[in-house]
């Protein structure tokens, strides 16, 4: 979303999402909350998601009393990946021609993709969360994340090997960058599930704590980063 102030972003917070909920926690500190909010679906990135995801980082990108942004999750996982076979599913066949279905599809794949650059390219610094599952589509969210921190049931996966498609929402480029080419390889062509502590030995993740509520509550942690800015 291009151009108003910070005024305004700030009043298109206060509007809501269907996908998301954005919160400032704790008034007195600059850090605000972006928690997925798909309980039902376990947080499964709807259409509605992967609009609302790059509209969240556009407004607190512009908003100066957000130093520091915390993407979590509600429910018992971080997220289940892409929903598929939902309506309005984004990656559902609508065409009849091949060659269009073709081009149709790298279109939705480039909408995709830039809907976890925004996250990528907020200037704010963006702290991934994570407890529970994180398949497919939420590994490559929080590989657009500056840093990743997780619980100790966290486990990460990247499913699309086992559906016969490509991770291509940015996880084959950034998870060289974070976790060296051999284990970004690893996890992407055999589609295994790695628990929090091999996630932090391989560099996935920064630091794992004991329970969710313990990661939820390191807002010291989050404060102590956005006072740096």
């Amino acid at each position: 979303m291009a151009g108003g102030g910070s005024s305004d972003a700030e009043a298109e917070l206060l509007r809501g999402f269907k996908t998301l909920a954005v919160a400032r926690p704790d008034p007195a500190a600059a850090v605000y909350e972006v928690r997925l909010n798909r309980l039902a679906q376990r947080n499964a990135l709807s259409p509605d998601a992967f609009a609302e995801i790059p509209r969240a980082m556009s407004l607190l990108d512009r908003l100066p009393a957000a130093r520091a942004v915390v993407l979590s999750a509600s429910g018992p996982h971080f997220c289940a990946g892409i929903e598929l076979g939902g309506p309005g599913s984004p990656l559902a066949g609508r065409w009849a021609d091949p060659a269009a279905a073709a081009e149709g599809l790298r279109r939705v794949i480039l909408d995709l993709q830039a809907a976890f650059t925004a996250v990528e390219l907020c200037r704010k610094p963006v702290i991934a969360a994570v407890h529970g599952a994180c398949l497919g589509a939420g590994v490559e969210l929080v590989a657009a994340c500056d840093i990743r921190y997780c619980s100790k049931d966290a486990t990460f996966v990247l499913k699309e090997v086992d559906m016969a498609i490509v991770a291509d929402l940015g996880a084959l480029q950034r998870l060289p960058r974070i976790v060296g080419y051999g284990n970004a390889a690893d996890l992407a062509l055999t589609g295994r599930r790695i628990t929090a502590l091999e996630a932090k030995e391989m560099g996935l993740v920064s630091r794992v704590f004991d329970s969710k509520q313990e990661l939820d509550e390191d807002r010291q942690r989050y404060t102590s980063i956005s006072s740096l800015l």
